[in-house]
């Protein structure tokens, strides 16, 4: 089977193509390179395009026969979506309608969605399960719940099978450590401590030590891209699978174990060999001390189980990438 992955030059995406063609499937990638890179996807046919281009759409589904779609292409960096916010929506919502219709068109039904742990907000109870309270935060939580919503009603009627994997913090280095992640500019901790290792940046700020946490500082969940991508095989095989004309999954994705802000600088630290300059800094309004997730349905259901739960694993996948590309990606 044929797999549409758009965004699939980015980071999510273009990990996820030695994952499906490990599980039989050929992937066909489909990017306009906003921020992703075409040196990222490797022996893998790449359709240059926008996903508002229906007619471009409709056409690469029937052209390559596409049997499924997984969906990567979302703007993400949640500060900006509060600065501009429609930009959000067209990108994330009204883009993602267009590539519904397309496939609504081309009679293609089955559709892996890239979604988010955002769309809890601000949990009062952790770890977080699939049955937490969606009351997202700010506009990039939003318009992935808003597709959710989309998702759910275009398969009551009858015209889509949709899995929605609500993801924590991905990260890490997959494939032996060739796909990294290159956003520009980086606003992902991990990369942006490793970057501090490197000599790219002068210091790393922590922004709040006296949350109520072991060690004062913002405890998050980490999962490594690898873990990732294999829990959208598994949920596309679980589509394939299930004989009910309407089909709905969600599942969390995510460590079930967190990691605070000062955890993962010491282990950089370990793991490079590094010292570099830490700088405690106040509290960023909208940070929660502790976001977790419960995994258990995707482990009972898909019978996913994560490869990588050790922090320092993540960190050296993550800083071998780096090192062997300094500057990212040479597109």
């Amino acid at each position: 089977m044929r797999i549409l992955v758009c965004g699939g030059a980015g980071y999510i995406g273009s990990n996820m193509h030695p994952i499906l063609m490990g599980g039989g499937f050929e992937p066909i990638v489909f990017d306009n390179l906003s921020t992703g890179h075409r040196a990222a996807v490797k022996d893998v046919e790449f359709v240059g395009g926008d996903l508002a281009d229906y007619e471009l759409l409709v056409k690469t589904l029937k052209k390559y026969e596409v049997g499924a779609v997984m969906h990567f292409a979302a703007l993400i960096e949640v500060g900006e979506s509060v600065e501009v916010p429609l930009k959000y929506y067209h990108n994330n919502v009204c883009n993602t309608q267009t590539l519904l219709s397309a496939m609504e068109t081309a009679g293609v039904d089955k559709f892996v969605f890239s979604s988010s742990a955002a769309v809890y907000g601000m949990p009062e109870k952790v770890p977080i399960t699939e049955e937490s309270p969606k009351e997202p935060i700010n506009p990039y939580g939003e318009t992935k719940l808003a597709i959710e919503r989309m998702c759910h009603y275009q398969s009551q009627a009858g015209k889509l099978r949709y899995a929605a994997l609500r993801y924590f913090n991905a990260c890490g280095a997959g494939n032996n450590a060739t796909l990294g992640e290159d956003h520009r500019p980086e606003s992902h901790l991990i990369p942006r401590v490793i970057q501090a290792a490197m000599g790219g940046r002068s210091e790393i700020q922590i922004f709040g030590t006296d949350y109520a946490t072991a060690d004062g500082t913002c405890i998050r969940d980490y999962i490594h891209i690898e873990d990732l991508c294999r829990a959208h095989l598994l949920a596309l095989d679980r589509l394939e699978g299930t004989p009910e004309e309407s089909c709905e999954l969600v599942y969390n994705l995510g460590n079930g174990k967190g990691y605070s802000v000062k955890e993962v600088i010491e282990t950089v630290k370990k793991v490079s060999g590094k010292d570099f300059k830490v700088v405690e800094a106040g509290r960023r309004a909208g940070d929660a001390p502790v976001l977790t997730s419960d995994a258990t349905k995707a482990m009972r259901e898909l019978g996913w189980k994560t490869k990588f739960p050790e922090l320092e694993k993540i960190v050296s996948t993550a800083w071998r990438w780096h090192n062997e590309h300094p500057n990212g990606y040479e597109d």
